[in-house]
């Protein structure tokens, strides 16, 4: 619809804005969306704004997690020379919000029914001091499992539907001549493993006590211990190259025949299979009926 293409342009024009003295029609935007998938659409974003008559100044900064365009985004913003718009996480907008370096897109949003658009728990993140400062361009779940179905053919597996028998499965998998578990070793990859371990195996409510209220006893509990010592396996599943290995490479793996846990990865397996209606998806390891729940994914 021509309002959700507007709104979208607004995000690439606007969204996490951060004040600058930009030429009008040039717009400097930073990004992490380097890999294959990733970049088709930086481009539709891209093509979009042109329409619109403004020019895309790309600022790509490899790095899927985006630690590195951040580190980035600090220098450029205390030397006083921030960009135009800046792909920033949801928690971290208000952090800058505070900082007095984002936009007031409030008119935009006022024009364009942002408030009808969006969910308020998107909206919520996407406003600081109850004014919108940022759009989004894109939502990811951090609990996906995908697996090659000919791998567990292979194997003689079926879908696990607990951790315990993923643990199985995975050792039938290895016993294969197959690395049960792709997966990089970076820091934002191990915590979103970590949140599917602990949602899996520990529950929703758990899962909302400990990782999104912060209480201190579910934190400090038997159950954060399970859930640790559960993680602590996952390792076992993995192969010793894992080690700072970028998640495109992890999907790679998947593809080729070796089984990784990224919503993002959907996109990179069109880029390898010239689409994605190929894979189906089943709730695993103990996560049926939860909105968050761990998928495994299998063509």
């Amino acid at each position: 619809m021509p309002t959700l293409k507007k709104t979208t342009l607004a995000l690439a024009l606007a969204g996490a804005t951060l004040a600058t003295t930009a030429q009008a029609n040039e717009v400097e935007v930073l990004h992490w969306w380097t890999s294959g998938g990733e970049a088709r659409a930086a481009n539709v974003l891209k093509e979009l704004m042109e329409a619109e008559g403004y020019g895309w100044q790309d600022f790509a900064v490899a790095g899927g997690g985006g630690e590195t365009a951040m580190t980035v985004l600090k220098s450029r913003a205390m030397s006083g020379n921030p960009p135009s718009a800046a792909q920033i996480k949801g928690p971290e907008i208000q952090e800058w919000g505070e900082l007095g370096l984002l936009g007031d897109l409030s008119e935009v949003a006022d024009a364009e029914g942002w408030d009808e658009l969006l969910p308020e728990v998107v909206a919520d993140v996407m406003r600081y001091d109850g004014e919108y400062v940022a759009v989004p361009v894109n939502v990811h779940r951090v609990n996906w499992l995908w697996a090659n179905p000919e791998v567990l053919e292979a194997a003689g597996v079926e879908m696990p539907t607990t951790l315990d028998e993923l643990f199985e499965a995975g050792e039938a998998i290895r016993e294969a001549g197959f690395v049960p578990l792709a997966h990089g070793g970076q820091s934002w990859q191990d915590a979103t493993v970590f949140e599917s371990v602990v949602l899996g195996g520990q529950g929703s409510e758990f899962y909302q006590q400990a990782l999104v209220e912060l209480d201190p006893e579910a934190l400090g509990g038997e159950q954060m211990i399970d859930a640790l010592e559960d993680f602590k396996r996952m390792r076992e599943l993995m192969d010793e190259g894992m080690s700072g290995r970028d998640w495109n490479v992890a999907t790679a793996m998947v593809i080729q025949g070796l089984p990784d846990s990224s919503s993002w990865a959907i996109g990179q397996r069109g880029i390898h299979r010239g689409g994605t209606n190929r894979w189906r998806r089943l709730p695993v390891c103990g996560s049926a009926g939860h909105r968050r729940c761990v998928y495994l994914q299998y063509r």
